[in-house]
């Protein structure tokens, strides 16, 4: 296995600029994993492959305005992408581990300025923010530490809300709508994670409430993605790539729905790949059980040959070539389904990636 299997031709122009309006009209892949058998249908029709007691577990993270836009006392641009709040180190939460730019140039001990309205303030306008490069993350592909001084009197939440914008994904360049388009339907308040959960954005409140009507359940889970998703391996042999760790959430009363659907003989439909690594996260080797985690972190990867104890059907995403996420769904089905599905996508002009369309893998 190399990480050169998990590559394709990705027509750039075939890259989603925009969400699909309204949500639930974007195209559907259907994957049958038994033959290869494939469908193409709009998302509004999945649940014509669900049945009653089928458990619908989706992500309900929701992003927070993470890309921030200041300026360095030189009054030169620096660019800052908050990936997680370090509280190990810093009670008071105001210490986080970023991606900085310009890299080489933000190194220990650098300041940066926020204003709001970011580089269209004046440059006499109120610093809302303040920050500091405080270290190197030890392990980490560039990440720094930066610690932040909220001014004015504000909270850090405060203050990054009042500089900070949604941080798209690199590939989507010309999106000017709405930034809600990029949240879930179903997200939470609290804001934990540096980009979506991208499946779950194809929902609706009516497509969720038909689905219910039809004896289809639905829970949730949480995990705070990072902005490493959507980086290549490098590695030659993906098995030598370290997988980024995040944080995930899987209540008691999700196992227990699990547990209950397994018994009925009904079918686990994981939305999205970060809703398959929460559960199967969860997944006690020990035990042969599903248990509950509060708080927990994972670096779970899976890639052809793993198994899968807990998802048995999942709602996805055509995803970026040569990433974590293409050999989890290849682990899934299979490396030849997946490359094979892909090929008709893009054949059939599917739109691609995070505003994209979506694929069923039953």
């Amino acid at each position: 296995m190399r990480t050169s299997d998990f590559d394709y031709e990705l027509p750039e122009e075939l890259i989603a600029q925009a969400p699909a309006d309204p949500r639930d009209s974007c195209r559907l892949l259907v994957l049958h994993r038994e033959d290869g058998r494939i469908e193409h249908r709009r998302f509004y029709e999945v649940g014509e492959f669900l049945e009653p007691g089928d458990l619908l577990v989706a992500n309900r993270t929701r992003v927070l305005p993470a890309r921030l836009v200041g300026r360095k006392p030189t009054g030169g641009v620096a660019e800052t992408l908050l990936l997680r709040r370090r509280e190990d180190l810093d009670p008071l939460g105001c210490t986080w581990e970023c991606l900085v730019h310009p890299g080489k140039r933000l190194r220990q001990g650098a300041r940066i300025e926020y204003r709001a309205g970011g580089l269209l303030a004046p440059q006499n306008a109120e610093v809302v923010l303040a920050a500091e490069v405080v270290d190197f993350v030890e392990g980490s592909r560039g990440g720094r530490l930066v610690r932040f001084e909220p001014r004015g009197g504000r909270t850090l939440d405060e203050a990054v809300h009042a500089v900070g914008h949604v941080p798209l994904p690199p590939y989507i360049t010309d999106y000017e709508g709405d930034p809600e388009k990029y949240q879930t339907v179903y997200a939470m308040n609290e804001e934990h994670s540096a980009a979506a959960p991208t499946a779950g954005l194809h929902f609706t409140p009516e497509l969720i409430q038909s689905l219910r009507e039809r004896g289809v359940n639905w829970a949730e889970v949480e995990l705070e993605v990072g902005i490493d998703t959507f980086r290549l391996v490098e590695e030659d042999d993906p098995t030598q790539h370290v997988i980024h760790t995040e944080r995930y959430h899987v209540p008691e009363q999700v196992v227990e729905a699990v547990k209950a659907t397994k018994a009925a003989h009904h079918r686990v439909v994981a939305v999205g790949t970060t809703s398959v690594r929460s559960l199967e996260s969860a997944w006690d080797h020990k035990t042969e059980t599903l248990v509950a985690r509060e708080n927990a972190t994972t670096n779970l990867f899976l890639m052809p040959g793993s198994e899968f104890h807990v998802v048995d059907a999942m709602i996805t995403n055509f995803h970026v070539p040569r990433s974590t996420l293409m050999m989890l769904v290849s682990a899934f089905a299979s490396r030849d389904q997946i490359m094979d599905a892909y090929a008709e996508a893009i054949a059939q002009r599917y739109r691609m990636l995070s505003f994209g369309d979506a694929m069923l893998i039953l």
